[in-house]
């Protein structure tokens, strides 16, 4: 009786109780929430706000990055582009400038191929200031205007001064007293100054006769 006593509590104590199996269940009902998992490559990856937040920030930097390659490379096509109309341009012009004075080259052509036999002075002086009025008339049409002239006010910005002389009458210090070689400006546009001499103050001026 002693045994079979025995053998009958420990088959009850092997057997669990309903109150224990019930207790996994109720564990996991009770269990935290965790954050979205996301499975990939075999690695439990977090997503989390932060990791959304720089997914669009690079997304945006690509964007920016593309819009600047691109606005790059339609500036240097403009910049290119305005190179090459400046460049034709100021062949157009020259080209209209040189045509011109085509003639007036022509017409210096006869007068150098003038017979010496039969050829006067009188023909060759005739021919050279034809041909220099005709130049001048040409330019002139162009904006090219003549710079120096004895007299006037003497200029730094047109003239440059190779040479002084002491002035001989009032009123004549820092002007114009002989012009060596003319001077041009094209426009607003200086192209060679005036190499003039230029009256300055005498010496002699303010100092005691002896």
């Amino acid at each position: 009786m002693g045994k079979r006593r025995e053998k009958r509590k420990q088959a009850e104590e092997a057997v669990p109780s309903p109150e224990v199996e019930a207790r996994p269940a109720e564990a996991a009902e009770e269990a935290p929430l965790t954050e979205p998992e996301v499975e990939g490559g075999g690695d439990t990856v977090v997503a989390t706000p932060e990791a959304a937040a720089l997914e669009q920030l690079a997304a945006e930097l690509d964007l920016q990055s593309e819009r600047y390659l691109r606005l790059a490379a339609e500036f240097d096509n403009f910049r290119k582009r305005m190179v090459r109309e400046r460049s034709e341009t100021s062949s157009r012009a020259q080209a209209h400038i040189v045509s011109s004075i085509l003639e007036s080259l022509d017409d210096l052509s006869r007068v150098a191929h003038l017979d010496p036999a039969s050829a006067t002075v009188e023909d060759v002086v005739s021919g050279v200031e034809l041909v220099e009025r005709k130049l001048l008339r040409e330019l002139g049409s162009q904006g090219l205007t003549r710079i120096g002239a004895a007299g006037e006010p003497f200029n730094p910005n047109d003239h440059e001064a190779v040479a002084t002389t002491p002035a001989t009458t009032d009123g004549q210090e820092d002007t114009v007293a002989a012009v060596f070689q003319v001077g041009y400006r094209l426009g607003n546009t200086l192209v060679r100054p005036a190499r003039v001499q230029v009256f300055v103050e005498s010496q002699m001026d303010g100092q005691p006769q002896g």
